[in-house]
């Protein structure tokens, strides 16, 4: 399976026109790091020359060649530890335009994910997601299935901001290679291999 397969669409996270500043000049080319609307890979990719990038900007990276007018090519899968200062500081932001702009995906899961274990619920492993609103998110989707976000705080006391949950678990399986479950993303790249 080939490192641009899964992802069609990725938002930019950062864009260093002039390369990184941490690498020897010689080596330095124009880079964009950018995370995959579809398993939230992060990616470094070789923009297109005279193309220009804006940071949250999604932008298609598939095989279309003719519909990929600002990207060249997918250089590799990078870990969370590979990207830029900028692109750490952004990254929750535009977790929570993916999980908003892909709402339909993540109402979809708070409607079906099943428990891990007769004592433990995929729920759980939402980031400030505790039992009792656990078993009220259970309750309700028992009566009939959520259609939003907004539906789901008009239903459920106390919750506030389903979509920041969503995006703050991606954040924890992004940042910590040592996840157990992965939710909503891939695994972590292993050193030398994309």
């Amino acid at each position: 399976m080939g490192v641009g397969s899964v992802e069609d669409y990725v938002y930019v996270l950062d864009y260093l026109p002039k390369g990184r500043g941490d690498l020897p000049p010689h080596k330095r080319v124009p880079t964009v790091y950018g995370i995959g609307e579809n398993q939230f890979t992060l990616l470094e990719l070789v923009p297109k020359t005279d193309a220009a990038f804006v940071i949250g900007d999604r932008i298609y990276v598939g095989k279309n060649a003719e519909k990929r007018t600002k990207i060249a090519k997918i250089k590799s899968r990078v870990n969370y530890e590979t990207l830029t200062a900028t692109a750490h500081g952004e990254l929750p932001y535009i977790l929570l335009d993916v999980v908003n702009n892909t709402e339909e995906r993540f109402i979809k899961f708070f409607n079906e994910s099943p428990a891990i274990s007769t004592r433990f619920h995929v729920l759980e492993l939402l980031p400030g997601l505790g039992k009792k609103m656990m078993h009220d998110i259970l309750e309700e989707r028992k009566k009939k299935p959520f259609s939003s976000f907004k539906e789901m705080c008009e239903r459920i006391d106390f919750l506030r901001a389903p979509d920041k949950l969503i995006a703050k678990r991606i954040e924890l399986e992004l940042t910590d290679p040592n996840q157990k479950y992965r939710l909503f993303t891939r695994p972590p790249v292993s050193k030398g291999h994309y």
